[in-house]
C-alpha cells in the first residue's frame, strides 16, 4: 500500500472514530464500558467542541486529496466505474475487470496473472478504432503457435471504438462480450459498454487521474 493510499485510509478511519466520539459525548453513549450521564457538563461541551474541530480539520484533509476536475474511480470488486467531475458523478458504468486467473507458459519459464492493477494512474493515451497487438499469452491461452511476424498479431474490431491507455499495456476499452459486463473476466484491462465508453472517451482528457481499488 503506497503512502497516499495509507494516508487516505488512516484519515477515513480516524474521521469515523471521531464522528462516533462526537455523538457519544453529545448524547451520552457508553464507551468502553464507561457509563456517561445524559446531563451536559462544561467538560463535555469542551470535549465535543474539540472533537468537532479535529473532525473538521480531518474532513478538510480528506477533501484536499480529492482530484480536481475530471477523474475516474474503478471498483474492481463490484466492477463499477465512476466518471467524476469534482464531487459530482457524471457516469456510473458497469464494467468488467481482471479475473485474477493465472496462466503458465507450457515451458514453465513464464506466467501471467490477469488482475487489474490497483492504485493511482493517469490516462496516458487515447485511441479511436484501436487495434489489438495480440500478446504471447493470448496465443498460449488458445493453444496456438506464437507467430514471428508482427502483422500476424494485429487484431481489428476487438477493443471497440475507443481505448484509453493508463500504462503498462492496460486500457479502458470496449468489448465484444457485453453480456459479461459486471463480471471479473478480463486479462487486466477494464472493459466498458459502447455508449459508456464513448462518454468516458469524450469526457476524460489525457492526464486525468484513474483511481483503482
Amino acid at each position: 500500500m503506497n503512502k497516499k493510499t495509507l494516508l487516505r485510509v488512516s484519515i477515513i478511519l480516524i474521521s469515523t472514530f471521531l464522528a462516533f466520539e462526537i455523538i457519544g459525548y453529545t448524547i451520552g453513549w457508553c464507551r468502553f464500558g464507561e457509563t456517561r450521564d445524559t446531563k451536559p457538563t462544561k467538560d463535555k461541551k469542551l470535549n465535543t467542541n474539540f472533537l468537532k474541530s479535529k473532525n473538521r480539520l480531518l474532513k478538510e484533509e480528506i477533501m484536499s486529496l480529492r482530484p480536481g476536475g475530471i477523474y475516474i474511480v474503478v471498483d474492481t470488486a463490484s466492477n463499477i466505474l465512476y466518471l467524476n467531475h469534482g464531487k459530482k458523478t457524471i457516469l456510473k458504468s458497469t464494467v468488467s475487470c481482471g479475473s485474477g486467473s493465472i496462466l503458465i507458459d507450457p515451458s514453465g519459464k513464464r506466467q501471467w496473472i490477469f488482475e487489474t492493477p490497483r492504485g493511482e494512474y493517469t490516462i496516458q493515451s487515447k485511441y479511436i478504432k484501436p487495434v489489438w497487438i495480440k500478446p504471447d499469452w493470448a496465443f498460449i491461452e488458445e493453444s496456438e503457435s506464437i507467430p514471428k511476424k508482427r502483422n500476424d498479431r494485429i487484431m481489428d474490431s476487438v477493443l471497440g471504438d475507443y481505448a484509453l491507455g493508463f500504462g503498462n499495456g492496460y486500457f479502458i476499452h470496449g468489448t465484444l462480450y457485453t453480456r459479461l459486463l459486471g463480471r471479473n473476466v478480463t486479462h487486466g484491462c477494464i472493459r466498458a459498454g459502447d455508449k459508456d465508453l464513448k462518454t468516458i472517451y469524450e469526457t476524460a482528457p489525457v492526464g486525468a487521474k484513474i483511481l483503482i481499488f
